[in-house]
């Protein structure tokens, strides 16, 4: 048994070394092909006053997106206090930032926190985190579909994105769509597919959360619909900030070419590296480079995202590790 239970181990650890080292590869090979000196020039353009700007950005960022968790939980009955809550999701972030695969991984960590720290019930922490997340992939696939489809219209990338990737996102698109429609109208979609696979115990525990979000959505329906029109605002804030980055960089984007950089970098981070490391910088490499610019603004811009990224990503696992240190250590 213990030999099985090494095994696994090693296993374990031998898929996160192929992870990470694919990661660094992927990213040597990127920076290589840009010059040094180039990028420092790209980044000695920045100002102390402009990543004082970009720091408030994304701090009005990070309170929307807190926003859509708190109003979801106001609406299932709990109010807990919201910079409590931005503490909390800041270390769901760092988990998911770090981990490989798509930006998840986190979740748990939120419901542990508002259940172990707020005495928020299992059912009801799962349920708010879970429209939180279908809100988020919502409103996410819904921006990469209009630009993949945005920049298929308009030829920017020429032949280099095949018209299949906009007819994937569209069916991704589709998952949270009537996910958030069927919870609407009272049905709980995955509790039929766990007791149709017959996984009953997860079934009961998934019934419980399912039925606190057919609640909300009919009960309280203005509390997901802020939550979703939030999520817009919070959309807003990151194209204005993206926007100012590349400008304070020294590069002037027409809407649909900043869309189409933005779309880039979201896709490279759906794909399972962790925190999109070499996927990113190759993205704004390229696209920028498809577009006419100098791709060292891309390896500049990649490294204002890391380091925003990073910092919180930080901060977040810092914040996890005191809070479930005072969680496991209370009587």
């Amino acid at each position: 048994m213990r030999s099985e239970k090494c095994q696994v181990k090693s296993k374990k650890w031998v898929w996160w070394f192929v992870i990470w080292g694919m990661a660094v590869l992927l990213l040597w090979l990127v920076v290589r092909r840009v010059p040094l000196d180039a990028v420092v020039q790209v980044v000695a353009r920045l100002q102390s006053w402009q990543l004082v700007i970009l720091v408030i950005l994304n701090g009005l960022v990070l309170l929307a997106l807190n926003g859509r968790w708190w109003l979801l939980l106001r609406g299932l009955g709990y109010e807990l206090p919201f910079w409590l809550l931005l503490g909390h999701r800041l270390a769901a972030f760092g988990v998911s930032y770090f981990t490989p695969g798509p930006h998840f991984g986190g979740e748990p960590v939120q419901v542990l926190l508002v259940e172990r720290q707020h005495g928020v019930p299992r059912s009801a922490a799962v349920a708010a985190v879970s429209l939180d997340k279908t809100v988020e992939l919502l409103l996410n696939f819904g921006f990469l579909a209009l630009g993949v489809m945005l920049v298929l219209q308009t030829g920017l990338f020429g032949a280099a994105l095949a018209g299949g990737t906009a007819v994937w996102l569209l069916l991704l698109l589709l998952l949270p769509s009537v996910y958030l429609w069927l919870i609407w109208q009272g049905r709980r979609p995955v509790t039929r597919l766990l007791r149709w696979l017959k996984i009953d115990r997860l079934a009961t525990a998934v019934c419980h959360s399912e039925a606190q979000m057919n609640t909300l959505c009919q009960q309280n329906p203005g509390a997901l619909l802020a939550a979703i029109g939030i999520s817009g605002l919070s959309w807003e804030l990151m194209i204005i900030e993206f926007y100012l980055m590349v400008s304070f960089l020294g590069v002037s984007l027409t809407l649909v070419q900043l869309i189409a950089l933005l779309t880039a970098a979201r896709v490279a981070y759906l794909l399972p590296l962790p925190g999109g490391l070499g996927t990113l910088e190759a993205s704004q490499v390229w696209a920028l480079s498809l577009m006419g610019f100098n791709p060292a603004v891309g390896i500049g811009l990649s490294l204002l995202i890391r380091l925003r990224d990073v910092t919180l990503g930080l901060l977040g696992l810092w914040w996890a590790g005191q809070r479930l240190r005072l969680v496991w250590l209370r009587p």
